[in-house]
């Protein structure tokens, strides 16, 4: 583009394809529009750099993907946390499980005595495998294979879930 106020028109022209492809990397109104502000920010502030002979949407295009990606890497980047800490303890705790909530409480004693109700066979297995247990495991303390270690614990949960669809 040889001209300043030809490529100005040329960029203000693309405006209306910027914000469709703002729209498909963001999925969010507000952010795709200030992706579509700092496109053609940094395109008018590059100018010299677009070659007159090449295509101008696919520049513009570029530019804009090449902002998304950065500003993605820099969210990436900001949100990770680093835990310097030598304790690797805290890692392996187990998170909040509600329990300590009385709703949590009530529903872990209803749900301790549908599993009361169960076969010794499936009971163990399932109270093993939810204590953090590993199947492999499980099944060397029982002294059973692991497949039946598997589909008693399998079937355990699908049973609870029949009996327990309400709370859902």
């Amino acid at each position: 583009m040889s001209s300043k106020p030809t490529f100005i028109s040329s960029v203000l022209g693309m405006q209306a394809n910027l914000r469709s492809f703002a729209m498909k990397l963001t999925l969010d109104k507000d952010e795709a529009h200030d992706l579509v502000q700092d496109t053609t920010l940094k395109a008018l502030s590059n100018e010299d750099k677009f070659v007159d002979n090449a295509n101008f949407k696919g520049w513009m295009l570029t530019i804009m993907r090449n902002i998304f990606i950065n500003n993605y890497r820099k969210n990436v980047r900001e949100n990770t946390m680093v835990d310097t800490s030598e304790d690797l303890y805290h890692l392996n705790l187990k998170q909040d499980s509600g329990i300590e909530t009385p709703d949590g409480a009530y529903a872990v004693n209803e749900i301790s005595e549908i599993l009361a109700g169960f076969p010794v066979d499936y009971r163990e297995p399932f109270s093993l495998h939810v204590a953090g247990y590993k199947y492999e495991e499980i099944a060397e303390r029982l002294s059973m294979p692991l497949g039946t270690v598997k589909s008693r614990i399998f079937f355990t949960r699908q049973r609870l879930r029949e009996i327990l669809k309400d709370y859902r």
